[in-house]
């Protein structure tokens, strides 16, 4: 059951603004979280996708259950192999699925290919375990596909020899041996595995946040470190692609859920946005009118999947630099207990930790 709130209280980007504006704005409508329509003529339907899956072992197109392709953490619970909260409780964010070694060399290795799961450009490949918690891995953006979401294969033993940044690889093509590298996680042979991700990048600019946050380590990883991608749940987006209720990742965003809705009082224009155009709910202001700001819809994890630009007129009594929570779904964010996304404070809801993140590199 959907359950709608409505705050003014600010985060640390802005002011309180003065009373009087408070009570203005206070009395302004509320819309609920519910998709929103766009303004723009409605677009051919998108073809289907033809997807490959990572590793050679064909249980899921054969319908067979997780346990005969996911691996499991030292646990043996299957389901902590999978995209979310299933770690330590509920309380540990696992952003991929941990896909099983099928084959092994006679020492008990594995020797699984890895393949792209969709025709794209390498963007990333870190060959150096010790530079990672993923070890070494390969980041693939799929520019063919709206909008252009990246995949990542983790942990890899080896990366196929004469793969380069800026090679042009194909669906089904071979990246990768399934390994078990890790800088900083011993993972044994019987646990060995490919981590996957599918996702989306949020900024061009994540050095200067980077360098902000003063982590006091080097960004070994430039764009593509893990802070920088935000994932969605791999094997639900193959299950509703094997399903047919979606044809690729347009139908699949329109679908996601909608945890949260944050107003953003700012007259950027995010890199995010140019880079992911069909997540626009309507045109930026033209015609005279100036862009004032944004509502950004975003999932359980943060993931900024819906964006309605705002001119200045609509945000008119509000600061510029200020971000409030216009509406949330509470069962979901108790569902999601491994994900910082909404912080409950005496005055209100503010964003969360993780929500916080990714609304400061957005807009850094």
């Amino acid at each position: 059951m959907m359950q709608l709130f409505n705050f003014m209280k600010y985060s640390s980007l802005g002011v309180l603004l003065p009373v009087l504006l408070l009570a203005f704005a206070d009395a302004q409508p509320v819309s609920p979280i519910a998709p929103v329509a766009p303004t723009r003529p409605a677009a051919a339907a998108p073809a289907r996708l033809d997807l490959a899956w990572p590793t050679p072992n064909r249980a899921f197109f054969e319908g067979r259950g997780i346990e005969a392709f996911v691996q499991p953490t030292a646990s043996g619970v299957v389901e902590s192999g999978l995209f979310g909260g299933y770690r330590n409780g509920g309380t540990r964010f696992h952003e991929g699925i941990d896909l099983k070694a099928l084959l092994r060399d006679k020492r008990g290795g594995p020797i699984d290919p890895i393949f792209a799961v969709l025709p794209g450009v390498v963007r990333y490949i870190n060959l150096i375990p010790g530079n990672s918690d993923y070890g070494r891995y390969v980041v693939i953006e799929h520019t063919g596909v709206t909008p252009s979401v990246y995949s990542l294969y983790a942990h890899l033993s080896a990366v196929q020899p004469g793969l380069r940044i800026g090679d042009t690889v194909e669906r089904g093509q071979r990246i990768a041996t399934m390994g078990r590298s890790s800088s900083t996680i011993a993972i044994p042979k019987t646990q060995a595995h490919v981590h996957f991700e599918l996702g989306v990048r949020l900024t061009d600019n994540f050095q200067a946040w980077y360098d902000a946050k003063g982590f006091g380590n080097r960004n070994q990883h430039g764009l593509y470190n893990g802070y920088n991608l935000v994932g969605f749940d791999p094997l639900d987006f193959f299950r509703k692609w094997r399903a047919g209720k979606v044809a690729g990742f347009q139908d699949y965003f329109a679908q996601m859920q909608q945890a949260v809705r944050v107003r953003v009082v700012t007259r950027a224009v995010p890199d995010f946005v140019r880079r992911y155009p069909s997540l626009l709910k309507k045109p930026l202001p033209t015609d005279g009118n100036t862009l004032g700001g944004w509502e950004i819809v975003c999932n359980p994890t943060g993931l900024p999947f819906a964006w309605t630009p705002l001119t200045t007129m609509e945000t008119l009594c509000e600061r510029p630099g200020s971000v409030r929570i216009v509406a949330y779904d509470e069962a979901i964010i108790k569902a999601w207990r491994s994900r910082s996304i909404i912080l409950m404070t005496r005055a209100g809801p503010k964003p969360g930790r993780d929500l916080q993140d990714v609304i400061d590199v957005l807009f850094k």
